[in-house]
């Protein structure tokens, strides 16, 4: 009679236990020193039924974004977007005191990129980061007379106010005073330098820095003389509250030349409008603690009042898919479609069910009902969405990441919480474990995405968890994982969207669950270990 100590066989399980929770190597690795033991059979299960489909996802809340984008992004398969920002100014300095005889001289918009300085020594190299084309686009800068609440007063002023992205045509119809001629442009690396050759030479990260003078703009700048440099001492500048109803705010309208441009995503937090004027000297000790040029009595004095654009931010998008895609994306094949449509922006979501229907009617999958009877340990488990290279033009710009979510709870997966493969600096390789990164051919092109459920589909086995539907959207950053809510609720009871899907421009399509090759179908791979008794 065959004898096996139970002792042993209790410390073997215990150390492949110790291997699957510890580590997120590929299957064929974890667990490959007790391949040979007769008590384990090691497997993998792919016939999971995965039914996955995408729909439209608009309007979508536009406001309380940590970037925005501005510019046009022309996609070989979505189309062109136009992507504008209505921004609400706040005053640095509430309450200014201007001083005699103020002379208004210049108004500089500064709007500076995402990028990283690669220089060395003397040199400063800039990188420009989240840029997306190369073309350039018209852009207009007007003053908005359209008033940006704080809270919405519908809720009695409990609930923050939602824009949403529809709402260009609304704010185009407060347009007052063109501030900016309109400028064709593109974004440049290149530094901008004030003050050459000066002992005060300052050298600034690269940005969209535009100057405004009598000379060229006389009417926007005595606009800005009118709404602050008059109004010392009245009420309006005493606080920002009572500022941004008196300058409501100045809105970016993007256009497309030629049906192409480029998009720019942007902290306005870091945005600013600079009013440059002069003034008299002080006589005596009344200076305001605030930098000059001069301080003689005989010269007048250059003084700089800073309006923030960190207010109310809106983001508007005008996007208009071709029509057949938009009858997909607006009446789905919830049974399984043959692609899915990811697209960021005001954009699309995917629906994702797994396991199957359940036909015995006890709230359960009957395909997971039939696991949770085995007992397996869940090595992996991963979803692979494959690139349909069919619709997706070569060299076109994929996004690099997609995100996964408890679409039910709107909420993110435990791998999610336990994956800490990066630190949340990197973003490109952030919780690439569970999210990877898109895998690409030698031409560079997208070949597919594989994310790692793996605690996710053990504690639906083996812990009774529900069987939530998942959700999956194009991510610029992985590390956001706010949502933004939806004008419109959608079926299933979706009321909103990952923050992450919306800030991005790009998209992409996968072959679905349903596809003509059914090689190139989505696929649940579950690979285990099953104890023999």
């Amino acid at each position: 009679m065959k004898y096996t100590n139970p002792l042993c066989k209790l410390t073997t399980f215990l150390f492949l236990a110790i291997i699957i929770t510890s580590c997120q190597e590929d299957f064929n690795t974890v667990g490959s020193d007790i391949i040979a033991d007769p008590n384990f059979e090691f497997d993998l299960f792919d016939e999971t039924s995965v039914v996955a489909y995408s729909r439209r996802a608009i309007p979508v809340q536009t406001n309380n974004l940590p970037v925005y984008q501005l510019g046009v992004f022309n996609d070989p398969v979505y189309g062109l977007t136009e992507s504008s920002i209505l921004s609400q100014l706040t005053l640095d300095q509430t309450n200014p005191t201007f001083g005699e005889n103020v002379e208004i001289k210049k108004v500089i918009l500064n709007l500076p990129y995402f990028s990283t300085d690669e220089g060395t020594g003397e040199d400063q190299i800039f990188k420009l980061d989240s840029i997306f084309g190369g073309e350039p686009f018209k852009l207009s800068v007007y003053e908005s007379n359209y008033f940006l609440r704080d809270f919405d007063p519908t809720t009695g002023f409990d609930s923050p106010q939602l824009y949403y992205s529809n709402q260009g045509p609304i704010f185009q119809n407060f347009l007052g005073l063109k501030l900016f001629d309109s400028i064709p442009f593109k974004p440049s690396s290149d530094p901008t330098v004030l003050f050459p050759g000066e002992d005060n030479e300052e050298t600034l990260s690269p940005r969209l820095r535009v100057e405004m003078d009598m000379e060229s703009n006389p009417e926007a700048l005595n606009l800005f003389k009118e709404k602050i440099l008059d109004q010392e001492g009245n009420d309006v500048l005493l606080n920002n509250t009572n500022f941004k109803n008196h300058f409501r705010g100045i809105y970016f309208i993007a256009e497309a030349i030629n049906n192409q441009g480029t998009m720019i995503l942007l902290d306005l937090n870091n945005a600013n409008i600079e009013v440059v004027y002069e003034r008299d000297p002080f006589t005596g000790d009344g200076g305001d603690g605030r930098s000059h040029k001069s301080n003689r009595e005989d010269e007048r004095v250059e003084e700089t009042l800073t309006l923030s654009l960190n207010g109310v931010n809106v983001n508007t998008f005008k996007n208009n898919l071709p029509t057949q895609l938009e009858n997909v994306l607006n009446n789905p094949n919830t049974e399984g479609a043959e692609n899915l449509y990811l697209k960021g922006g005001a954009g699309t979501i995917t629906v994702i069910e797994l396991f199957g229907e359940d036909i015995d009617g006890n709230n359960v999958a009957d395909e997971l009902d039939d696991l949770r009877t085995k007992k397996w340990i869940i090595n992996e488990a991963n979803l692979t969405f494959k690139v349909n290279k069919n619709i997706v033009p070569s060299e076109s710009s994929e996004p690099e990441r997609v995100f996964l979510y408890d679409l039910n709870n709107n909420r993110i997966l435990i791998d999610y919480e336990l994956d800490n493969s990066s630190s949340s600096s990197d973003l490109v390789n952030f919780k690439t474990n569970h999210l990877g990164r898109l895998q690409r051919d030698d031409s560079n092109n997208g070949e597919y995405y594989r994310l790692r459920i793996t605690n996710h589909v053990s504690n639906l086995i083996n812990k009774d968890s529900t069987n939530v539907r998942l959700g999956l959207v194009v991510s610029q950053n992985i590390n956001l994982i706010s949502s933004q809510a939806l004008q419109n609720t959608l079926p299933l009871g979706i009321e909103s969207i990952p923050s992450a899907n919306v800030i991005s421009p790009e998209g992409t399509v996968l072959y679905g669950s349903n596809p003509s090759n059914p090689e190139e179908k989505v696929k649940l791979n579950i690979y285990y270990t099953e104890i023999n008794n």
